[in-house]
């Protein structure tokens, strides 16, 4: 079974979100997704400055399976990406809730508002066999 925190907020397309205690959002790909993808081998971030709109493609992993793409859960400006990925892509398998976050970002007015609670999105993995 997949871990799913408490904590973070999931988008159904297997990203979570969490708040940073400046109102900012750290994002990264979930442990059903790092676990469904295999190995990761490479990962593409956005560029700091980059208008997100929800549910658009922002990122590229790409592991020895197939490449993905990782849709923002939120509309928002990035303010900073985890370089360690671009040396150690496999720190998403590794801790995807921790050294593994993908990207930082300033939310638009309003973003999130779709976003599941850990108990929805476990229900949704349960449903898909995850």
């Amino acid at each position: 079974m997949s871990q799913v925190l408490p904590d973070l907020r999931y988008a159904k397309s297997h990203e979570w979100v969490r708040t940073l205690p400046d109102g900012t959002l750290e994002v990264g790909i979930t442990d059903h997704a790092q676990g469904a993808l295999g190995d990761l081998v490479f990962v593409e971030l956005p560029e700091v400055g980059r208008v997100l709109e929800a549910g658009a493609a922002c990122a590229v992993v790409e592991s020895v399976k197939a490449a993905s793409d990782v849709y923002s859960p939120i509309g928002g400006t990035v303010l900073a990406v985890n370089e360690a990925l671009a040396a150690t892509p496999e720190l998403i398998n590794q801790d995807c809730y921790g050294a593994g976050w993908m990207m930082r970002v300033q939310p638009a007015a309003g973003a999130g508002a779709d976003l599941l609670g850990a108990d929805a999105y476990a229900a949704e993995l349960a449903a898909v066999g995850g």
